[in-house]
């Protein structure tokens, strides 16, 4: 289970080594939170999901690992079941989308609105 981190200055998405293999991915992923656009919670993150897997491991419907390419860039996920998630839309970083299935998405919401100046200490939350 990815452990998510929202520092003053960035989200950091630490990947577990299995999650690592599933998306081909070396290094964890990190946001600054300056690129937010948007984030909003969904109850079926798999309508959110668009272009082709490249690279990465997808069951339908079950779980999405890993990096999908459409034609204006490139999106993460990291979707497992139909739980509840988090969609964060972004501007000027590596992904242009990153979808995230999580228990606390109430909680990484409120932590992504604070604004960098006021946040003092990383938040941590915990993805399915």
């Amino acid at each position: 289970m990815a452990v998510l981190f929202v520092h003053p200055d960035r989200l950091e998405i630490r990947l577990t080594r299995a999650e690592k293999v599933m998306s081909l991915r070396r290094s964890d992923i990190e946001v600054p939170l300056d690129s937010i656009r948007s984030a909003v919670l969904t109850d079926d993150p798999w309508i959110w999901v668009r272009g082709i897997r490249a690279p990465g491991t997808a069951v339908p419907l079950t779980l999405a690992v890993g990096s999908w390419k459409f034609h204006d860039g490139k999106d993460f996920l990291l979707i497992k079941g139909t739980r509840t998630s988090v969609v964060i839309d972004l501007d000027g970083a590596e992904f242009s989308r990153v979808i995230v299935t999580t228990r606390h998405s109430l909680t990484l919401l409120r932590a992504l609105r604070l604004p960098p100046a006021e946040a003092s200490a990383a938040t941590e939350i915990a993805a399915d």
